[in-house]
């Protein structure tokens, strides 16, 4: 088993979903649109540097988001650089993030109490040996 492609793969997995609910909820609080470079940075930045996807797979998400009328785009040109598409949150994806936010806690809760509770588990077990 190749240990490092089968994170790789997880990893992929769980960016998948992940990386549309960090990235509305980013574009949600702007109180400007954002293009995809700039809510790359700005990932990154609240990520301390630790971006757990590459910058590139970003922009899929984004145009995934605008078909499904989550987000509006307008391009704009630019004198020293090539036009930038600048993204904004539309009314139905205000609605969704609060839906997707919802989903998220209560994924985020089922995970923590698998988990926490195969460590408790554990733990007890060790702890009934001891007696």
């Amino acid at each position: 088993m190749d240990e490092k492609a089968v994170v790789r793969k997880f990893q992929r997995e769980l960016n998948s979903g992940t990386v549309s609910l960090v990235a509305l909820g980013l574009m949600d609080a702007s109180d400007e649109p954002l293009y995809g470079y700039q809510i790359a940075k700005l990932l990154e930045e609240r990520a301390q540097g630790r971006l757990p996807m590459k910058q590139g797979a970003l922009y899929p998400v984004l145009r995934a988001m605008e078909a499904n009328g989550l987000l509006q785009s307008q391009v704009e040109p630019s004198t020293s650089a090539p036009p930038r598409r600048y993204y904004t949150v539309t009314e139905g994806g205000h609605r969704m993030l609060a839906r997707w936010m919802e989903v998220w806690g209560g994924t985020r809760d089922f995970v923590e109490r698998v988990l926490v509770g195969l460590a408790g588990d554990g733990d007890n077990d060790e702890e009934s040996e001891d007696v």
